[in-house]
């Protein structure tokens, strides 16, 4: 039998690393993400393998959380053959190059704080640099295409299918024989959900013995996307109407780019009132390049909207703020503006800036879109906060604070099991990508709908398949 361990995303969201031990094969990993929120720390541990031992490297996508400490390996000694989409390396370079960015920033005002305590041997490096991504795309890269097999060995396929999650993100299936008896082994990555507004619905696979799957709404449905849709024009046009500005603290990859598709829709439909929309990230605007060039991957809706003007998300109104001085331009819009800016848990970014100078306006509003994390300033003004800290600047919250919760990039639990249902054959169940008190209620859902064995996967723990 072939063991399969998980050093990431077990009894957790974050840090997906699946490492897949062939006995008559290449020695595979999938993705090799960084670990975040409470777990952060660990990412700047050392591996539990070696990463000299690693062959080949399959990345369902781009999210931190699954590309996010693949400069660390090949820093630590991987020098193998990286699969992938094209759309996906091409996104896992903006998400890699900012990470650095971020964490070479931080390290030097860490060490300017240490050197005036005489403490700088204490401050760690990063967790790499900028040189350390750019040596991640010198390595030789194989760029898998839906639904294509590549033989990646003898007896060894492996097939990317759309996952439906963000632009380029894929369910992976791998095909070997042991000892003369084939096996499949498939990991669903991040699925999206039935009815995304930029991405196709995930598509089926048909055969897994063993099958990997996120368990990240496993527990729950979404609210749905029709009457989020409706919240969220709603808060738009009071505000607007009103005379005032609408903050999004948004993600930049993936949730922007369905504010976009929406707002163009809203525009084309005489649901917008006039007004400015900025996207006040490069980060963002970077993502959204890549997402409008492979547009052939999105769904009908988005794929009309670029047939209609060349452009999937382009619209009269919107502007793309690609500098700082464009970012402060936008201070002086008195009304009649959308900003949408990261971070999307408002963590740091340029949202900040404009919670200072319109946070604390009645006219102004903000439109929460994602979840935001407990011990994060978004969660501060979900919760209610009247005041809070930017800058070490006390800001008034005056703005009305809007969480909608609708807009998901994964799937919910109905979803999730719809996916699953549509196997021809389906072998045992693991359970990763998932908190543990929320895989056991997905763990008992699918033992008593799908008749199926269930095993929530531990950190380290060999799974034999």
């Amino acid at each position: 039998m072939t063991p399969i361990q998980s050093f990431g995303a077990a009894e957790t969201v974050t840090g997906s690393c699946h490492f897949l031990q062939l006995k008559q094969g290449p020695q595979i990993l999938v993705d090799c993400g960084m670990f975040q929120g409470r777990a952060e720390k660990r990412s700047f541990e050392q591996f539990d393998f070696n990463p000299k031992d690693v062959d080949i490297l399959l990345i369902t996508h781009a999210h931190l959380d699954h590309v996010g400490r693949i400069p660390k390996l090949v820093k630590d000694g991987f020098d193998g053959r990286i699969i992938a989409l094209r759309s996906t390396m091409e996104l896992a370079e903006v998400v890699l190059l900012d990470s650095a960015k971020i964490a070479e920033e931080d390290y030097k005002t860490a060490l300017k704080k240490a050197q005036r305590r005489g403490e700088e041997d204490q401050v760690k490096d990063p967790l790499y640099t900028s040189e350390d991504v750019r040596d991640v795309f010198d390595l030789n890269i194989q760029y898998a295409e839906y639904g294509k097999s590549i033989q990646v060995a003898k007896d060894v396929e492996v097939t990317f299918r759309n996952a439906g999650h963000i632009l380029g993100s894929a369910s992976i299936q791998i095909d070997f024989k042991e000892n003369g008896e084939s096996k499949t082994v498939v990991f669903s990555g991040d699925l999206g959900n039935q009815k995304d507004m930029v991405m196709p619905a995930p598509q089926n696979v048909k055969y897994a013995d063993s099958l990997y799957i996120e368990s990240t709404y496993g527990d729950r449905n979404h609210r749905s996307l029709e009457s989020s849709l409706e919240e969220f024009k709603q808060a738009i046009n009071e505000t607007l109407i009103n005379q005032g500005n609408v903050m999004i603290p948004s993600f930049a990859i993936e949730r922007t780019q369905e504010i976009l598709v929406t707002l163009k829709q809203m525009y084309y439909n005489d649901e917008l009132p006039p007004c400015k929309v900025y996207v006040d990230s490069p980060m963002a605007i970077r993502a959204t390049e890549i997402y409008n060039r492979y547009h052939d991957d999105l769904n009908e809706s988005a794929q009309a909207l670029f047939m209609r003007d060349g452009s999937v998300f382009d619209f009269p109104y919107l502007e793309y703020s690609h500098k700082a001085a464009d970012s402060m331009r936008i201070n002086d819009e008195e009304s009649g503006c959308i900003i949408i800016a990261g971070s999307g848990m408002c963590s740091g970014g340029r949202i900040l800036h404009h919670f200072k100078h319109r946070l604390w306006n009645q006219r102004n509003s903000v439109l929460f879109v994602g979840y935001q994390a407990e011990g994060t300033l978004g969660r501060l003004l979900v919760d209610g906060a009247e005041e809070i800290r930017i800058y070490h600047e006390k800001i008034k919250v005056r703005a009305k604070i809007h969480m909608i919760n609708g807009f998901s990039a994964h799937a919910d639990q109905s979803e999730l099991l719809q996916w699953m249902e549509g196997f021809e054959h389906l072998g045992k169940v693991f359970l990763i990508h998932g908190e543990r008190d929320k895989q056991e209620i997905f763990k008992q859902v699918i033992e008593e709908q799908m008749r199926k064995t269930v095993h929530i996967v531990e950190y380290a723990e060999e799974v034999w398949v």
